[in-house]
């Protein structure tokens, strides 16, 4: 199965959450293939570092705004038609969940409608960036996107959980009411330069953590798994999504799965830190197991992950290591 490129030269596209960590990579994919990129931020989590390298490229819009706000109109570069809107805007970490839940549930619920009306205005392709949260603390393994997940809709967790599936929910209203061009991927946890030091998600803390000599600190025992993809990858399968016609959703991630243990264990070895493993509680409602079903993914995109994790942690580490030192 391959998909043939669809956006390009000539397109206009509109990335939310432009300069947070996956969508900086995604601007700067975009930007490459030669498309005419509009990044939308708040910086509530996301940094204009992030997209520093593109501040004087004449493809690149970086526009300060709120989108639950909706699009500020007035503004020269969002007036003007686009090919595609591409809504990634959301706090996404486990400290995001407790210190902006408001923002979380307006971006996942507020912004998505707004975004998915001029969405039906421009005619353009919209692309929904789900989450593997949408499945919660899966009873089905690997996680297949027939499976409708096992969510607390009132735990500490729920604000992002259900924020998206409200959004995967309006969008398949507006791809069936309005016969919008949609697509819906699931992301899977993901890693790579870029991350927020104290992002709270497990691999930026334990690098962090080894960089500095301090103990890691894993939840639990440290039985509990997670597949780990590198952020290239991602990008990747979420272009393949925007290029082809597919509405999903679907799963993007790899399926290397890892316990907490072991992933702190390794990273240790790769720093050639000397720092212990220490275990602390375990947050609330915290999944068991996370691995994602990728045959939709490899017979309707042709994705398939190609970044080893011995690879994709030791990019990471270096960046972690400079940015550190600097």
């Amino acid at each position: 199965m391959a998909v043939a490129q669809r956006f390009g030269a000539e397109h206009r596209i509109l990335v939310t959450g432009g300069a947070g960590f996956v969508p900086s990579h995604l601007v700067d994919a975009l930007v490459a293939r030669g498309c005419t990129v509009v990044a939308v931020d708040n910086f509530v989590t996301g940094s204009k570092e992030n997209v520093a390298h593109l501040a004087d490229h004449p493809r690149f819009t970086l526009v300060e705004a709120d989108v639950s706000d909706g699009l500020p109109e007035h503004h020269p570069a969002i007036a003007e038609r686009f090919d595609a809107i591409m809504h990634l805007a959301s706090p996404a970490s486990p400290t995001d969940f407790a210190s902006l839940p408001i923002e979380i549930l307006r971006v996942g619920s507020l912004a998505t409608l707004h975004l998915l009306d001029r969405a039906v205005a421009d005619r353009a392709r919209f692309i929904m960036a789900s989450t593997s949260e949408a499945y919660g603390d899966p009873q089905v393994h690997p996680q297949v996107e027939t499976y409708w997940g096992n969510v607390n809709p009132v735990g500490v967790r729920s604000v992002y959980d259900e924020a998206k599936r409200f959004a995967e929910a309006s969008t398949m209203a507006y791809h069936r009411y309005h016969g919008l061009d949609v697509g819906i991927v699931r992301i899977f946890n993901t890693y790579g330069p870029r991350m927020r030091p104290d992002d709270g998600r497990a691999i930026p803390t334990f690098i962090t953590q080894a960089l500095r000599g301090e103990p890691l600190t894993v939840h639990g025992t440290g039985t509990q798994t997670r597949s780990i993809c590198y952020v290239s990858d991602l990008v990747r399968g979420i272009l393949l999504l925007l290029d082809s016609t597919e509405t999903g959703p679907i799963n993007c991630g790899t399926e290397h799965e890892v316990s907490m243990r072991e992933l702190a264990e390794t990273i240790a070895a790769l720093t050639g830190s000397r720092s212990q493993v220490t275990y602390i509680t375990r947050t609330a409602d915290d999944p068991e197991m996370r691995r994602p079903d990728l045959t939709l993914a490899r017979e309707r995109l042709g994705y398939e992950p190609e970044v080893t994790p011995a690879e994709g942690l030791r990019r990471t580490i270096e960046h972690f290591s400079q940015r550190l030192a600097g």
